[in-house]
């Protein structure tokens, strides 16, 4: 089989992609096209993973209970983490709108299983951690694909990962990685809204030579 050749014109779009994907708060409570979440997870799944493990695992929150269990979690955890600023910094902090729980018509938690059957334990004996790092390229790749249909996602990471398991009643050995909101965004831009609200600006990339 020949591999695909990708011309200019498909690079210079696969930049705007990576330009345009943004870490969605506000969201638009249209609900998803059926299939998009198969679509996606489908997509997901062809992220690389250490010794070909796939170790991703991912919940579809559809109980309402248990969706607003996890808003109110983790607008807890946002009130703890606000008391480690100083107070200008912790105003700035409570301005920002840091999840779209309540809203986002579609919410997947991902976790990552650390005692997979696939793999046969290649590539994790020296770095088990490895294969926590491809259930994060799998919620990129997701992520990409996402993007490419309009979808917009965001990632809520302020939260207590023991809690939101037990409240998902996932097995022992799966370890929380992601919660994420699934959308139409309410408005698109190509800026981080995190530098808009003047919270942080980019930073150039570091590159060591040795």
């Amino acid at each position: 089989m020949a591999a695909p050749a990708f011309d200019a014109a498909f690079r210079a779009r696969f930049e705007t992609l990576l330009a345009w994907r943004r870490d969605v708060r506000r969201f638009r409570r249209d609900p998803l096209p059926e299939g998009a979440i198969g679509r996606l997870l489908a997509a997901a799944a062809l992220a690389p993973s250490v010794g070909h493990a796939q170790p991703w695992r991912f919940v579809h929150v559809a109980s309402p209970d248990r969706r607003l269990a996890l808003a109110a979690h983790v607008d807890a955890a946002s009130g703890r983490a606000a008391q480690a600023y100083d107070p200008a910094r912790a105003a700035a902090y409570r301005a920002l709108k840091l999840h779209g729980l309540r809203e986002a018509p579609s919410i997947l938690a991902v976790f990552c299983d650390e005692t997979p059957a696939a793999g046969h334990g290649l590539g994790i004996a020296t770095m088990p951690e490895m294969l926590r790092y491809s259930v994060v390229m799998a919620i990129h790749t997701l992520w990409l694909a996402a993007r490419a249909e309009g979808i917009g996602l965001g990632w809520v990471s302020i939260l207590d990962p023991g809690p939101v398991a037990a409240l998902l009643d996932v097995p022992a050995d799966w370890s929380l990685v992601a919660l994420l909101c699934l959308g139409y965004p309410e408005c698109e831009t190509t800026e981080p809204d995190l530098l808009t609200s003047g919270w942080q600006d980019r930073r150039p990339v570091v590159l060591v030579e040795r």
